[in-house]
C-alpha cells in the first residue's frame, strides 16, 4: 500500500501544478509513479478527485474538499516536525517534575524563576508528594527522591548528600534541660516523623549507619516534616529531621543543634530519577544539569551563612 502521506502530498502538488508531469519534476518522480499515488487515493475513497482531459487537469467538488484537509494536515505535520526538531537545538515544552513535599517548599520552588530566566520554552509542572510515584504510568519527566536507590530500570543522577540533625528551640532547652547523651533522650518529649524507620514514632537511630538506636516518647507525630518544625520551633520538643527541613531555624537560632555521644545517621542521597530512553529530551538534561549546580558540591542547606 502506497504511502498516505505521500500521496496527500502528491495530491497537493498535482492540484498546485495542474499537471501530473509538472508535479513530478518537482517532486522528482515520475509520471507513472504520480498516476499510481492520485489512483491508490481515489481508491481508497471511492471518489475521483480530478476531471482529467486532454488539455485540462481541474478538481471535482471532492477534490476541492480532499486538498483542503490535506493542507491542514500537512501543515500540522511540519509544525510538529519542526517543534520536535527545535527541541534537539533547545530546550522546550512541558517538563512535569515531581518532588518531596517538604523539600520543594524551601529548596525546589525558589530555583524555578532563575530555571525560566535561561529557558523562557520550557514551562514546568510541579507535583508535589512525599510516596513513590510511578514515572511512567503517572507521566512525569523527573522526580527527585531521597532515598536509597533500588536496581532498576530507571536513570538516576546523584544531586546532593542529605545530612540530619537533631535540636530544640531554646525554651524548650531552657525549660526541658539539654541532653549530652542519646540515651537520656527517652526523657525528653520528642516530636517524630511517621513515614521514617529511623526517626520515627518509637525509636531514632544513630551513627553513620544507624547501629545505635533509643526508644523515645513522642508527643506528636506526623508524615509532614514542615508540621514537626514548626511545633520545635514553638517548644513543643525535640526534633530530628534532614537539614534541609531545619537549615533556616538553625541559622537564625530558632533552633538548636544539639550536641550527643552518637552522630546522627547518614540519610540517603538526593537523586533525580527519570525513566529509561536513549534520548533524553532537552528539557530533561537541562533541569538535571541546573539542580546539580544549584545544589553542588555542598548542598545550599549545609552552608554556613557568610
Amino acid at each position: 500500500m502506497l504511502d498516505r502521506i505521500t500521496g496527500m502530498q502528491v495530491f497537493v502538488r498535482v492540484a498546485a501544478l495542474g499537471s501530473f508531469s509538472a508535479a513530478g519534476r518537482d517532486l522528482s518522480l515520475s509520471q507513472t509513479m504520480i498516476t499510481k499515488h492520485i489512483v491508490a487515493l481515489e481508491t481508497r475513497m471511492g471518489s475521483t478527485l480530478f476531471h482529467r482531459s486532454t488539455r485540462k487537469l481541474s478538481l471535482t467538488e471532492s477534490g476541492r474538499l480532499f486538498l483542503d484537509g490535506c493542507q491542514k494536515i500537512l501543515a500540522d505535520i511540519s509544525e510538529v516536525e519542526h517543534t520536535v526538531g527545535r527541541q534537539k537545538l533547545e530546550p522546550q515544552g512541558k517538563l512535569r517534575l515531581n518532588a518531596p513535599v517538604s523539600f520543594a517548599i524551601r529548596h525546589l520552588g525558589p530555583l524555578m524563576p532563575e530555571f525560566s530566566r535561561r529557558y523562557p520554552f520550557v514551562t514546568v509542572e510541579l507535583g508535589l508528594n512525599d510516596r513513590s510515584v510511578d514515572l511512567i504510568e503517572e507521566g512525569w519527566d523527573l522526580t527527585l527522591r531521597i532515598r536509597q536507590m533500588a536496581s532498576s530500570t530507571l536513570r538516576t543522577r546523584k544531586l546532593a548528600d542529605v545530612r540530619f540533625a537533631i535540636c530544640a528551640s531554646p525554651a524548650y532547652l531552657e525549660r526541658a534541660g539539654t541532653p549530652k547523651r542519646i540515651a537520656e533522650l527517652s526523657e525528653h518529649t520528642c516530636l517524630g516523623y511517621t513515614l521514617s524507620p529511623n526517626v520515627g514514632p518509637s525509636r531514632w537511630s544513630f551513627g553513620p549507619n544507624g547501629e545505635k538506636s533509643i526508644s523515645v516518647k513522642c508527643a506528636l507525630t506526623a508524615n509532614n516534616g514542615d508540621v514537626l518544625r514548626e511545633a520545635a520551633v514553638a517548644g513543643q520538643g525535640i526534633i530530628y529531621q534532614p537539614s534541609f527541613i531545619v537549615n533556616e531555624e538553625l541559622h537564625d537560632g530558632r533552633l538548636k543543634r544539639l550536641e550527643l555521644d552518637y552522630p546522627t545517621i547518614e540519610g540517603p542521597s538526593l537523586h533525580a530519577v527519570y525513566p529509561p530512553s536513549d534520548h533524553v529530551p532537552l528539557k530533561v538534561r537541562a533541569m538535571i544539569d541546573y539542580l546539580v549546580e544549584c545544589y553542588g558540591p555542598v548542598p545550599p542547606w549545609d552552608r554556613v551563612p557568610s
